[in-house]
């Protein structure tokens, strides 16, 4: 019901809003990818932008250096995301307690430090601009970044309920439990990064084709990071879908409030924080709570 009233939004608001919805649809797809790590496999990424920056910079280098055409260009961007995501959580994975996190977290700062070194070929801080972008038509962009959303959504949920979800379920709840049941906890969390990796390197390179643009800030920064995880939790873990709902609370509040300068974020970060502390389990997960009661 929700997918078919969005489908029609692009009737009747401007271009404006559709392109503050566009943004919101592709943040979805990175949270939805984190919750499926942390809330099933119960590890804390602290670099989200390590992967969706990888994904977003390689098809942004292919597109201006080597005009590669767009879907060869984001097909590549998934393909590096998911070889830059085995090459750290291989290693990363064996460590125990918040090592990983940390890992993750200073894959980020490595990223961030490499694009500068390599100004001429990424754009250094200044970011680099992509000759082809995926149109020029707000409802077009808009009716790409809604499909692309539902289909990532069908498949990560999907993946989420099956047999691969509830055994890292299990791991990220109890791995010793898990492991003296026989499963490999080690390849499943391996298994649920890389395909938290795919998905959002994937989706980092379409937001790039949206943009027109790379840049640190829009992709790699670890504020960007914050806000992933921020609408994870806010939406609900452990629910995949309610990371939708937070990242859209999130983009468009923040878009909303932004004539009232630094108050902004305050207040959006308030209120993020007031739902955490009192609704440990987000909007999505309280609501499907209440109705489990009922």
């Amino acid at each position: 019901m929700l997918a078919v009233v969005a489908v029609t939004l692009p009737w009747w608001l401007t271009g404006y809003i559709l392109g503050v919805l566009t943004v919101a649809y592709y943040f979805g797809v990175f949270a939805m990818s984190w919750d499926l790590l942390f809330g099933f496999a119960g590890e804390v990424n602290f670099g989200p932008t390590f992967l969706i920056g990888l994904g977003a910079y390689s098809a942004a280098i292919l597109n201006a250096h080597a005009a590669a055409p767009i879907a060869i260009c984001v097909m590549a961007g998934g393909l590096v995301a998911l070889v830059g995501g085995l090459l750290l959580a291989v290693p990363a994975l064996r460590l125990r307690g918040p090592y990983f996190g940390l890992v993750t977290l200073v894959a980020v700062l490595l990223l961030q430090n490499a694009i500068v070194i390599f100004a001429g070929i990424t754009g250094g801080e200044i970011g680099m601009m992509v000759p082809d972008v995926l149109s020029v038509d707000a409802s077009y962009n808009y009716w790409i970044a809604l499909a692309f959303l539902i289909v990532c959504a069908i498949i990560l949920f999907g993946l989420s309920r099956s047999a691969i979800g509830l055994i890292l379920q299990a791991s990220g709840q109890d791995t010793v439990g898990a492991q003296a049941l026989g499963f490999n906890v080690v390849k499943h969390k391996l298994a649920a990064f890389c395909i938290s990796a795919v998905f959002s390197g994937v989706a980092g390179a379409m937001l790039v084709f949206y943009q027109g643009t790379a840049s640190v800030s829009t992709v790699v920064d670890i504020g960007i990071g914050v806000q992933i995880i921020i609408a994870a939790v806010l939406g609900g873990r452990r629910t995949i879908l309610g990371a939708v709902l937070g990242s859209i609370f999130l983009i468009v509040a923040g878009e909303f409030l932004r004539p009232l300068g630094q108050i902004n974020t305050f207040v959006v970060a308030a209120v993020a924080l007031a739902v955490i502390l009192f609704f440990p389990d987000g909007l999505l997960g309280n609501l499907l709570r209440v109705r489990e009661r009922e």
